[in-house]
């Protein structure tokens, strides 16, 4: 294996700091410690990454895709695709202000996977979750309020369907449009335990995608 693919730990040289972090192919090689500025040794043999396992990709299972309403922030669009092509959602809708990968920032988290997962940007999103629910699809709203049930316990609502599925998170702020919620066949909603009322979007779609995907979704 080439070098210039392999991660290295650096470590200070000072004993009284002993600073070790991790310096990436890609990055530029340091010489002195980002702490106390005493030069680096290389503190073990440059590594591969850890990777996880390959399977198939995308191991059969009925349509799944997700519509992103009016999300503000291109980082989070970013992470957003990234989990998608990780946990085998077919297709992204991004709709409205959602920023498309035309924007740099979204490649900043995505890593690649905007250039390898399908996507197309609408100004509507009730136009979008309409064509979907038209085209046979179960559409579950990420989102809180009285009408929505705990992710955890609508799982096996959502495998008994065994039908195309459209996940649909919101705008950071505000959520998604009301109007959408109503026409949404399922309404779900992330249990927190603290003080906060919601999870980062991306941090939601995340734990939502892979529960959907791994457990309410039936595969082949």
């Amino acid at each position: 294996m080439s070098t210039d693919t392999l991660h290295e730990i650096l470590i200070c040289s000072d004993p009284g700091c002993g600073f070790r972090f991790p310096l990436s192919p890609t990055e530029k090689r340091r010489t002195r410690c980002p702490r106390c500025g005493a030069p680096l040794t290389m503190a073990e043999i440059p590594y591969s990454s850890f990777t996880v396992p390959v399977k198939g990709k995308h191991t059969v299972h009925p349509p799944y895709v997700c519509v992103l309403d009016n999300i503000r922030s291109a980082y989070n669009v970013g992470s957003i695709f990234r989990t998608s092509d990780g946990c085998g959602i077919d297709k992204l809708y991004l709709c409205g202000i959602t920023p498309t990968p035309e924007n740099p920032r979204v490649g900043k988290t995505s890593l690649g996977a905007e250039n390898v997962l399908p996507w197309e940007h609408s100004w509507s999103v009730l136009d979008t979750v309409v064509g979907l629910r038209e085209n046979g699809y179960r559409i579950v709203a990420l989102e809180g309020g009285n009408s929505a049930v705990n992710l955890f316990d609508a799982l096996p609502i959502i495998q008994s369907q065994n039908q195309p599925l459209a996940l649909i998170v919101g705008n950071e702020v505000s959520g998604i449009d009301p109007e959408v919620v109503k026409i949404s066949s399922l309404c779900v909603y992330i249990p927190m335990e603290g003080i906060k009322e919601s999870l980062n979007v991306a941090t939601a779609f995340g734990i939502a995608s892979y529960l959907i995907r791994y457990q309410g979704l039936k595969n082949e």
